[in-house]
């Protein structure tokens, strides 16, 4: 379940909110003056949410170049591109 807490706990009580949001992987909703004014998370769900947004928006592309096009491509083609990727990236990280 959603916390939500005013923005004064932010200074008064952040090492609840520390322990909350590392503990719960959940983000901690504050209000200023009764209305939503901004969101407290770890640093690790914050990394995670930006991973899974990342993954939607290529799914999603993928999805609308489907829709426009005919071109597909064989499993084989896919990892095979995909390893020389990998290959290529752990080549310059050894240089």
């Amino acid at each position: 379940m959603a916390q939500i807490r005013p923005v004064s706990d932010l200074r008064n009580n952040f090492a609840d909110i520390s322990r909350v949001v590392h503990e719960t992987a959940e983000p901690v909703f504050l209000t200023k003056n009764g209305y939503g004014d901004m969101v407290v998370m770890s640093m690790e769900a914050f990394e995670r949410y930006q991973f899974e947004s990342e993954v939607y928006f290529k799914l999603k592309e993928a999805e609308l170049e489907a829709q426009t096009t005919n071109k597909r491509y064989s499993h084989k083609e896919v990892f095979d591109k995909l390893r020389a990727k990998l290959s290529d990236r752990v080549d310059s990280d050894n240089v």
